[in-house]
């Protein structure tokens, strides 16, 4: 067999006497975030989904009211 130096360990107490239970609590949150992926930019949000578009101004009866009710009055 190969001549292999043993790994240092993952995670030190410095202080303290944690319980078995909170020291593999420790070791799974470690873990989790050692294996986060960088996170994704989300995606654009369409026309017909944007906020502003579902607060209009109230329409106005008249010439050019139909023109007024549209999207970008």
């Amino acid at each position: 067999m190969a001549d292999t130096e043993p790994l240092p360990p993952l995670l030190r107490v410095v202080r303290g006497e944690p319980t078995p239970e909170e020291l593999a609590a420790l070791t799974v949150v470690v873990a989790a975030l050692s294996q986060r992926r960088p996170r994704r930019r989300p995606a654009p949000v369409g026309a017909w989904a944007a906020f502003g578009d579902a607060h209009r101004t109230p329409l106005r009866p008249g010439p050019g009211g139909w023109r007024a009710s549209g999207r970008f009055s």
